[in-house]
């Protein structure tokens, strides 16, 4: 088509329409003349626009372009218009449907009047980082061919299962042997995949180690699971006829399609991929099968991290430091107190520390959060000792604060801010945390006893209760949690453990405080038995620090 030939837009708009259902880029024309915009009734489905054709295009535009591409595609049409060039060739960002930026390539060729003004661009858009279709190494159809064989119609819903299965460290098999051998391991397995699918079955490579198989003709749970049970007795022959040059295993989380309420392929892509975790999570080469109640606990923990991390970058905004008192039974008076954290919003109300701190450690925003309390820990212990001048105030850590920070170096820089005393701030720590660190952790009790800074060992006998670790560690006091100290209560065997427990603590020189202590009765049968302290419900509750000094300090 000459430069100078005029051409009705009529015409081009006929072209487009025929040629749209046979392509999957976006065919369009831009009338200069007349402001008008079309492209390929297709786009309305990816793009954020409500029409495929509209006036006042650069209005229209700015909303539809990446806000930070836009002036690049301004200054392109306007060397357009001023007829420095006759092509457009220009990549960039339109807003996809969910408001994310797609990379797309714009070509356009330039139309002009008869007078030589540019009169129309004519072009092609496709996207640039769209999904291959098929993949090279697998010879397998990849994951926009699987979203189109997903695709249902109005009213229509999928009957089957989606089973997506990944291979356990295969990264290992890359670093170990090269990417050449995992290629041929990802041929292999996509092979042995292959050859146990039923007809009525379909096989996808998705991402780099993934596969997706789906019976889209009513296959049951039960048929989804034996499936994954021929897959893996497939690879086990393989790994065996190549004489176990490499050993792998696969994971597999298996999706019931009548299990989903809302089909979109966003959903069972995103449940797929949980069950697939899940199956990993759990071990690996094992499979797991979708459970709503499951992943609705997933999407809450997700959630509470979010909220949580937004606590925390609003001046820990929903947090609390809590203080319950500790007793000197043999002085009948207040020794210390443990600090506690607390969380709630208006949004979710108050939440457990059970649940929240687990989430916290899991986030590392225990990190940030455990130093936060700890400034409120030693806050509170400088305004108490302004009357209690022998006041102690133990912190909980958590082990990630202790692997993952210089937690030692915040604890002696919050000594020296608030001027604490030696021997002010306890630090708790539970048994079990540090089991799989102990040298690590025996460094940083090291430098606790170096500095003066006495250690507890908290919840001791619920957990391993390795004995060594009061060697190892050598904190200044023990600490029994409630459940164990109930038992005692009600059963002699556990009682003698116990007076055993405080006998020998007494021998080596350590303090001992028994924590769960609710009733007069509790409180006067553990007296008998000779511990240090007592912490528990009978002498007080958790309470901020202002309820804590009026009904402790003040009084």
């Amino acid at each position: 088509m000459e430069n100078n030939t005029h051409v009705s837009i009529s015409k081009i708009l006929e072209v487009i329409n025929i040629f749209n259902p046979c392509i999957d880029d976006y065919l369009y024309i831009l009338d200069f003349k007349n402001d008008f915009y079309y492209i390929s009734p297709n786009a309305i489905e990816r793009f954020d626009m409500s029409e495929n054709q509209f006036y006042n295009v650069f209005d229209k535009l700015k909303k539809l372009v990446y806000p930070a591409d836009f002036e690049l595609l301004s200054k392109d049409i306007d060397q357009i218009i001023n007829k420095e060039k006759d092509f457009h060739n220009l990549q960039y960002r339109w807003m996809n449907k969910e408001g994310g930026p797609v990379w797309i390539n714009c070509r356009g060729k330039v139309l002009n009047s008869a007078d030589g003004t540019p009169e129309f661009l004519v072009g092609c858009i496709n996207e640039i980082g769209c999904k291959q279709k098929a993949d090279n190494v697998s010879g397998l159809l990849g994951e926009s061919s699987l979203q189109n064989e997903l695709k249902v119609a109005d009213g229509e819903r999928l009957c089957g299962f989606m089973l997506r299965l990944g291979i356990d460290n295969f990264k290992e098999i890359n670093e170990n042997r090269g990417m050449d051998y995992g290629d041929m391991v990802l041929k292999r397995t996509a092979e042995c995949i292959q050859n146990v699918i039923r007809p009525n079955q379909k096989l996808y490579r998705i991402v780099a180690d993934e596969f997706v198989v789906i019976d889209l003709n009513g296959g049951s749970i039960d048929d989804a699971v034996q499936l994954y049970k021929d897959i893996q007795g497939r690879i086990d022959g393989f790994i065996e006829e190549n004489r176990y040059e490499v050993f792998y295993t696969i994971s597999a989380g298996i999706l019931d399609f009548s299990a989903v309420e809302d089909q979109s392929y966003y959903n069972l892509m995103r449940y797929a991929e949980f069950s697939l975790n899940e199956a990993k999570n759990g071990g690996k080469n094992k499979s797991y099968i979708y459970s709503q109640i499951d992943y609705d606990l997933f999407q809450r923990k997700k959630d509470l991290i979010h909220i949580m991390r937004q606590a925390v970058n609003h001046n820990f905004e929903g947090f609390e430091a809590y203080f319950q008192p500790i007793v000197d039974i043999s002085k009948n008076r207040l020794f210390s107190a443990e600090t506690l954290l607390r969380f709630r919003t208006p949004e979710t109300g108050v939440i457990t520390p059970n649940e929240f701190i687990p989430l916290l450690e899991e986030s590392n925003l225990i990190i940030p959060v455990g130093k936060w309390v700890l400034d409120q820990a030693m806050e509170a212990c400088s305004i108490i000792q302004k009357r209690i001048p022998d006041f102690r105030i133990s912190v909980n850590l958590s082990y990630i604060q202790v692997l993952k920070s210089n937690i030692l170096e915040d604890i002696l820089d919050g000594i020296r801010k608030y001027q604490l005393k030696k021997g002010s701030i306890l630090i708790e720590l539970t048994e079990s945390g540090f089991l799989e660190s102990n040298t690590f952790f025996i460094n940083f009790c090291e430098g606790l006893k170096e500095n003066g800074i006495p250690l507890a060992l908290d919840d001791f006998g619920t957990g391993y209760s390795n004995f060594h670790y009061l060697y190892n560690l050598n904190p200044s006091t023990i600490k029994i949690d409630r459940s164990f100290t109930m038992k005692a209560l009600s059963n002699s065997y556990e009682h003698n453990l116990l007076q055993h427990m405080i006998d020998m603590t007494h021998s080596i020189d350590l303090k001992l405080c028994i924590e769960g202590i609710e009733t007069r009765q509790e409180l006067t049968k553990i007296c008998e038995m000779g511990p240090d302290y007592i912490q528990g419900f009978y002498f007080g509750k958790p309470y901020p620090l202002e309820q804590f000094m009026t009904d402790f300090v003040n009084e």
